[in-house]
């Protein structure tokens, strides 16, 4: 099993710990994401510390006030380690007012253009308000990612939209990462999108320290609990977790180069 998306550094237990945990339960690569430069260069530390996990460098969309052109370079610079698979979380977020739209776009495009340069993929975060998953900030997202990411690999982190827009990343080729919010009961829009996703496009993820699957939520979570989403994922795409399990590890493998 593979975790697609994590923060080992936000979590509370030391990462040799959870990646212990993990590997006890199957759980064989992690992609361990950066939100800025710092985590960024801590997530590759730890890649460095564990053969089983990578990472990914870039500045989550929360903390792109004020992102120039030496933010852009030093992201750069990060991503030519060899243990760095992936460019991002980068992207759009409404739901905070942390960062001005008009800052958050800039970096989006100088994290598309690393991908595109480096030749890596890129990992999205798209967050809409409080009242809509399917809003201005995914609307705009898929609008730039048409736009300027043609030829990159993407991965929409942490799906949270409907199936048609599952349909539509698909087309673009476009893989869909789907978390423990999936498993929440009133998640059935969520399970559809899971269930409208290509084998060939699919990915799982925990996003720890947050999105605890159902049987660990208001918990913290943790790169093992992925195998309680994975379990649902399987479910609701209606084959074996052995099944899912192959197409997952395969799918990453191919995304990530590990």
């Amino acid at each position: 099993m593979i975790d697609s998306h994590c923060h080992l550094g936000l979590c509370e237990p030391d990462d040799a710990v959870l990646v212990a945990d993990a590997t006890q339960v199957g759980v064989r690569r992690i992609l361990n994401v950066g939100i800025d430069e710092a985590t960024s260069s801590e997530a590759i530390a730890a890649a460095d510390r564990h053969a089983g996990v990578f990472a990914a460098v870039g500045r989550h969309p929360n903390g792109t006030a004020g992102f120039d052109d030496s933010d852009a370079a030093r992201i750069e610079e990060l991503a030519m380690h060899p243990r760095v698979a992936a460019i991002g979380e980068t992207g759009l977020d409404f739901y905070r007012d942390s960062a001005p739209a008009e800052d958050q776009r800039r970096s989006f495009r100088a994290h598309i253009a690393i991908a595109r340069r480096l030749e890596k993929p890129l990992v999205i975060h798209v967050r809409d308000t409080a009242t809509t998953t399917d809003g201005a900030a995914l609307e705009q997202t898929y609008d730039i990612l048409r736009a300027e990411a043609t030829g990159v690999s993407v991965v929409l982190h942490c799906f949270s939209g409907t199936a048609e827009r599952a349909v539509e990343a698909a087309e673009r080729g476009w893989y869909c990462s789907f978390a423990g919010n999936m498993t929440f009961p009133k998640s059935d829009a969520l399970r559809a999108a899971a269930a409208a996703v290509p084998d060939e496009l699919v990915l799982v993820e925990t996003d720890s320290p947050f999105l605890s699957p159902q049987p660990q939520r208001g918990r913290p979570n943790a790169p093992a609990n992925v195998v309680a989403t994975a379990e649902t994922l399987a479910d609701v795409r209606g084959v074996s977790y052995a099944q899912l399990e192959g197409v997952l590890e395969a799918n990453a493998k191919r995304l990530f180069g590990w």
